[in-house]
Parts: structure tokens; sequence; C-alpha cells
């Protein structure tokens, strides 16, 4: 267990997925989803520096002022295919088309996460590459009624049904391509913590 030396981790994010490998660490914290941060970003910012860059920006756009005893934990994921970034999917027929993309081929994974107190911050990037096999379409459409994954960048969960039947290899961070990477921001937490 991480001794928090009496500080107080505000995650700052709405994502589920977040909060429930933050939660399975142990490790206590609040939920704070205030910001002012716009994201978007400069198209000549190198695609694998956009993750760092949008949990820099929630960092900083969080809505108040931290109190001495907090430190602000802020993510962000991003889905890289080639040289096509991957958000969140905006409707049905962008996530097929995403995920048509994906199949077939592999992709990276990159979820970056800052850590800011009043005095410092840290931002680290953790990058995963991820095998599809063919996807046929009667798989992806069964995937996208059943589990309606919206939320999610690249359109897909890896703990959902679609990475039982669908990944075929993974280098990395299991929990990166699910939005955090616990093993890495444990040690970081405990180096930003001395």
């Amino acid at each position: 267990m991480i001794d928090l030396k009496d500080k107080q981790i505000i995650l700052a994010s709405g994502s589920p997925r977040r909060r429930e490998l933050l939660s399975a660490m142990d490790i206590p914290f609040t939920v704070d989803t205030g910001n002012t941060f716009d994201e978007s970003w400069s198209g000549d910012t190198p695609h694998e520096k956009v993750p760092e860059l949008m949990a820099e920006g929630k960092s900083f756009g969080f809505h108040r002022e931290l109190a001495g005893n907090e430190i602000l934990v802020t993510s962000d994921t991003m889905v890289l295919c080639g040289t096509e970034i991957l958000g969140k999917p905006k409707d049905r027929d962008d996530a097929i088309r995403m995920l048509k993309l994906l199949s077939g081929r592999g992709h990276q994974v990159i979820t970056a996460v800052t850590l800011r107190d009043r005095e410092k911050k840290k931002t680290f990037s953790v990058t995963s590459n991820v095998f599809f096999k063919e996807l046929s379409d009667s798989e992806i459409t069964y995937y996208l009624d059943t589990y309606k994954p919206y939320d999610k960048a690249g359109a897909y969960g890896i703990q959902e049904w679609i990475g039982y039947i669908g990944i075929s290899r993974l280098e990395g961070s299991f929990y990166n391509v699910m939005g955090f990477p616990a093993s890495r921001f444990y040690e970081e937490l405990k180096a930003f913590l001395d």
C-alpha cells in the first residue's frame, strides 16, 4: 500500500475505467471533473505528443486552485492507427469506420498522465501495441449494437467482448489500453510523493 503522506488524490476524469483502475489499486481518491480546457491541438504537433499535451492541458484547465495537500491526476488516451488519431467515434458510422480501419492490423494506444500539486508537475506517457485479427462485418455490428463503445477512443474497449475475440496480440500494458497505465502510475506517484 502506498503512503500518501496525508495528501488527497483528485482524479479529474469522468472515465469509469480510470475510476475502476485507481480503486483497484487501493488508492483513495475523489473525482472532480470541473475543467475549462479546450481539447484541441495544432496540426503540426507530433502525434505521439498529443496525449501529453491533453493531459497537461486538462491539469492546468482544472476549475480551481489546488489546496496544499492535494495532488491532481489528469489523463488522456489516444489510439493511433498509422498516421490517423482515432478519438471517440462521433456516431455509429464513425465507429464502424474505425473498427474496419483497425481490423487485421496493429495500432498504438498511448495514454499520458499528469500529476500536479501546488509546487510541481510530472507528465509521462505509456505506449502499448495492439493487434486485431480480421474482424467480420457481423462481428463489428454485433459489438457496436451490444456494447455501444461510443465513449471510447478507437471505438473499442479491450476489456469487452471485442477484446476477447478480436485482439490477437498485445505488446505492453493491458491497463494502458483500458485507459490508465496502472503499474507505471503507481511508481510515478510514489516518486512524486518523495
